[in-house]
């Protein structure tokens, strides 16, 4: 028999069992969409975070009391809450020391203890804005530019100017018909002079950029308080070949500002934008693997599901195998026949799990304004998975039903 007609054979006696072909197909579907879906998820959020981590510049160094991703319970966070706080005099003092190493040292901290709200004469924005203080380096420490007016200056924080910076999204709520700058605005309580307003910036991970109001950080601290608050402290390399030395000094800086001793650990944590990528890697690794064992499982499980369909197709159809063989058909024949059928069902349960994975997790990627991505690999090595799927589960069936003997089988009823 050709090659072509055999397939046709196989083809032809999946339709007959719609319902069950299908049912079977269920397993390797629900297997492949869940790693499919999950990598998907994952390869776009990592392809976002490296092609550009929104809040950190190029070169950037961040020092803070924390490190940024911590979790909301346990041990390890209390032993966070539990250092000193950055205060503001020993932001200062390091912002002197690394002076001749960076020319850029930006002090930012934000109001995260209440919901922030601006408002200006009957327009409101939404509650929830990003709030905070920082210096004549925020713009260059966090990718931000400025639209129109002006920056901050470093007379603006020495003086404890009473001006603000707001971002578009606050633009277009409290000012729709007008230009911003000049005008008083309110911010929990608190008047603010705007001086400029950010260039957009759009959505990162599900969270404007452009949702933001900055006013200088002295003004910011002596308005709410500098009890604590523990200021958070960005300084940027003159070039990529300097950072290593460069981050040697900011270690060095700081612990000198925080009086450690030479065998006491760092009380702060240093970061960049490799140590995030590389941190946000481990996690979508663990994630990653996560996914992998369930859809093994799932996998495995359907494989049998495959096994067990097939020994039942092959006892249903004893008496037309018999047939077959008697007139001529070779045992090969009738093993390729089985088994294009058992690939046949994993590898359309893995077409569907791929396209419903790929749906899934981009739709995951869409929430959180990630770009989209298709996970070639993946969907490759799914398509490899089921095809052997099918080839391992699918052969003691397809083997029996080749080893049977045509008069034996002509006789079953």
């Amino acid at each position: 028999m050709k090659l072509s007609e055999i397939f046709r054979m196989a083809l032809g006696s999946l339709g007959v069992n719609k319902l069950r072909s299908s049912l079977t197909m269920l397993g390797i579907t629900i297997g492949v969409f869940s790693v499919i879906g999950v990598m998907t998820a994952v390869s776009a959020l990592r392809q976002s975070i490296e092609t550009g981590i929104s809040f950190l510049g190029s070169n950037i160094i961040q020092v803070s009391k924390r490190p940024i991703m911590l979790g909301d319970e346990g041990a390890g966070r209390r032993r966070y809450d539990m250092r000193r706080d950055i205060t503001f005099a020993q932001a200062q003092r390091f912002k002197e020391l690394m002076e001749g190493w960076s020319d850029v040292v930006c002090l930012k901290t934000f109001n995260n203890d209440s919901i922030a709200q601006a408002t200006y004469q009957n327009h409101k924005s939404t509650p929830g804005i990003t709030f905070g203080g920082s210096n004549e380096h925020f713009l260059a420490a966090n990718q931000y530019a400025i639209g129109i007016g002006r920056n901050f200056t470093a007379e603006d924080v020495d003086l404890i100017r009473s001006v603000a910076i707001i971002g578009q999204d606050l633009v277009s709520s409290l000012f729709p018909n007008e230009t911003p700058l000049g005008k008083l605005i309110k911010v929990s309580g608190r008047t603010y002079t705007v001086i400029g307003t950010f260039a957009s910036k759009g959505s990162s991970f599900g969270a404007s950029g452009d949702d933001i109001i900055m006013v200088p950080i002295t003004r910011f601290l002596a308005d709410y308080g500098a009890e604590k608050r523990s200021i958070n402290i960005a300084t940027q390399a003159p070039s990529q070949a300097e950072y290593n030395d460069t981050l040697d000094k900011a270690i060095s800086a700081m612990r000198i500002v925080r009086q450690l001793r030479a065998e006491q650990e760092n009380d702060f944590e240093v970061y960049s934008n490799d140590s995030l990528i590389s941190a946000f890697a481990k996690v979508a690794d663990v994630i990653g693997a996560g996914a992998f064992i369930i859809s093994a499982i799932a996998l495995l499980a359907a494989g049998v599901g495959i096994m067990n369909i097939m020994l039942v197709s092959v006892t249903e159809r004893t008496k037309e195998i018999g047939i077959r063989k008697s007139i001529g058909a070779r045992k090969f024949s009738v093993l390729t026949q089985f088994l294009i059928e058992a690939v046949a069902i994993s590898v359309m349960g893995g077409l569907v799990g791929i396209a419903l994975g790929v749906a899934a997790g981009n739709g995951i990627a869409l929430m959180l304004s990630a770009d989209l991505v298709f996970p070639w690999f993946w969907a490759a090595l799914g398509l490899v998975v089921c095809c052997g799927i099918g080839i391992a589960f699918g052969f003691y069936p397809a083997y029996k039903a080749a080893a049977l003997d045509p008069i034996e089988a002509l006789r079953y009823e």
